[in-house]
This record gives structure tokens, sequence and C-alpha cells, in this order.
């Protein structure tokens, strides 16, 4: 059995699959914590009565990441897939990326892919091929794509009762999925959260992780714009977020290919996320 396994730059409203997905988030909360652990919290009375959440985020001087003296940077990838969006798939819409893949294994830049459990329903050979390679960790970006608040960027809102249940569901999907290298991390759909949804699922003992560095790659047309986005704003110790959806993040592949090595040139090495967690 596996391991169970954002203050950021605003974005123009998005649509379709990626609604919110590299927005601002919910500015309402505070993070409950800058760090978190790489394994499930305790159980029992010892387990937080809220979930942790890591946070990435620029010191006042914005030259360097609060914590990090070495030049690291994790690329997270969201591997989105709403609930509703079957019919788009049956008629030929890709929500996977298998170039963008292939392509960080050829360049051997570990990442961090947060993937939706319907995502893994929907491409479950890709799921566990990702899964199994010790290149990639996947953590949880919930079953649904549903938001965790009431108003996140027009997603649909989950009641906070189905909350655990849905990031439980897409645990199940990654385990029938033959997923492997699952982490215990949970990004929120449209980086949404608030002290409600953080309370609701504080017993299944994740680490929620938002990120400092918005690519842009969300339905852009230039990969040359989404490169020098990320190539200006990451700093030591950047967690970044892109995605792995080809319909709605085409340029991505192409934008990989021009910041891996740019960022390589300035010294910097390519961490996932539990690595980046414990600097």
């Amino acid at each position: 059995m596996p391991t169970y396994v954002p203050r950021l730059v605003p974005l123009a409203l998005l649509g379709a699959v990626l609604v919110g997905c590299a927005a601002e988030t919910d500015t309402r909360l505070a993070p409950a914590a800058s760090t978190g652990p790489v394994t499930r919290q305790p159980a029992g009375p010892e387990r937080p009565a809220t979930t942790p959440v890591f946070l990435r985020a620029a010191d006042p001087t914005g030259k360097t990441r609060a914590g990090t003296a070495v030049k690291t940077v994790a690329l997270t990838f969201d591997a989105d897939m709403t609930v509703d969006h079957g019919a788009r798939a049956a008629r030929g819409e890709r929500f996977d990326n298998p170039t963008l893949i292939a392509s960080l294994r050829r360049l051997e830049v570990p990442s961090t892919i947060f993937m939706t459990g319907r995502w893994a329903e929907e491409y479950p050979y890709q799921a566990r091929e990702i899964g199994s390679d010790p290149l990639f960790e996947v953590a949880n970006h919930s079953y649904s794509h549903h938001s965790f608040t009431a108003d996140c960027h027009g997603l649909p809102a989950l009641r906070k009762e189905d909350m655990a249940a849905d990031v439980e569901r897409a645990f199940g999907a990654f385990r029938r999925a033959g997923v492997r290298q699952v982490v215990p991390y949970l990004r929120f759909p449209g980086g949404c959260y608030d002290r409600s949804a953080l309370r609701a699922l504080a017993p299944a003992g994740l680490t929620a992780v938002q990120w400092d560095v918005v690519s842009g790659d969300a339905f852009a047309t230039d990969a040359d714009a989404v490169a020098e986005r990320v190539l200006t704003e990451v700093r030591p110790g950047s967690l970044v977020v892109m995605h792995c959806t080809t319909s709605a993040a085409p340029v991505t592949d192409e934008a990989v290919r021009k910041i891996v090595p740019a960022l390589r040139e300035r010294g910097y090495r390519f961490v996932k996320v539990s690595e980046l967690m414990k600097s």
C-alpha cells in the first residue's frame, strides 16, 4: 500500500478545467504553518486541529526565500481533470500531457505532480507510470477539482462534510491505478482554503502545499512568455506551479525546455516538494 499520501500574484479569471488553478490563493486566511511533514501526521490527540500549510514566500527584500540558503527550486505540475469532464475526454480532449512527462524524464528534472483522482481514473496507465518513476512524486489535488471554499474563481463548491471524502476518494483512485510514489500533500483546487477547510481535512494527516511562483502557463499560447515569467520570479527555494494538461496548458512542455537549462546555467538544482520542505 502506498504512503498516503498559496499569497500569490493574481491572474485573470481562468476557465474550463484550470479555473483558478494557478490563480491567487484565498487571502482570507494566513498559512497555518510554513513547513510540513513528509509523512502523515500522527493519529490521536497529538494530531493538530487544522491542516498545516507549506508556503514558500519572499523575504522583505524579495531576494531570497525564507529559510533557504541554497539554489533549489521545485517545479510542480497540476494534472487537472474535474469530475464533470468525462464527456469532453470521450470526444478527444486531452487532459494529459505525455510529451511534458517525457521532457522531464529526458532533462532529469525531479518533480511533484498534483493529480486529481478523476485524472488518475481517465489515464490509469500514465498515472501508474508517473507514480512508479522515482523521478516523480504524486500528491493529492482532490478527486473532483471542486472548491474547498464558497467562492473560488467560479469552481463548484464542496460541502464541508464532503471534503475529507473527496480527498480520500482521490487516494483510492491512485491505489486502483497502481500509483506508488504517493506523498501526503494536498493542493487545494484554485489554491483556495479557509479555516473551515483546514479543520475538515485535519484528520487526513496531510500538509497543504502552496506556491510562490505562478508560471502563467494556463491557456497560454506563448512559451517564451511563460518561461520569461518563471525565470524572472524564481528565487532560491521557490515553488513553481505549472500544469500537465495539454488542452488547457498547451505550451508548458516547450516552456519547461527553456526554463530548465536556463536555471541550471544560473546554478539552480531541481528538487521535489518533499526535499524542498527539508530545507
